[in-house]
């Protein structure tokens, strides 16, 4: 039977417009243009109760955080410099700039790899940390 088939895969259509069009924009990093049309990458956000520091992986899911040993968590995220999710274990000797998360037991929580831009805009710390 052929009930209904046209109407409904076009209110299929109609609905899935909408979420396409969300889904190809990034909510981390936007692309802007300055005042001569160079493109310009902005600086992520990040949480208030951020820190900045390095990381280097040694052998997941123990770490050196700012030359100090330290370990993930267990639901531990790492967001690349992509802002997309990264495993450690594929990061293993490599020593990045990031802003990152402790949770309440000192462990890391939240990782957030910077880019090149971002590492020399962001200061030691971020201004609004209050550590």
């Amino acid at each position: 039977m052929n009930r209904c088939i046209r109407a409904l895969s076009a209110l299929s259509l109609l609905a899935a417009l909408p979420l396409g069009g969300m889904a190809q924009t990034s909510p981390t990093t936007q692309q802007l243009t300055d005042s001569t049309g160079t493109a310009v990458v902005a600086v992520r956000s990040f949480p208030p109760k951020s820190l900045r520091g390095t990381l280097q992986v040694l052998a997941p899911p123990e770490v050196l955080l700012n030359n100090k040993v330290a370990r993930l968590s267990p639901g531990a995220r790492i967001r690349g410099a992509n802002g997309m999710l990264a495993m450690s274990s594929a990061m293993v000797g490599l020593t990045l700039p990031v802003v990152y998360l402790l949770e309440p037991q000192g462990m890391l929580h939240e990782v957030w790899v910077l880019t090149e831009v971002e590492a020399k805009l962001m200061p030691t710390a971020p201004a609004y940390s209050t550590q």
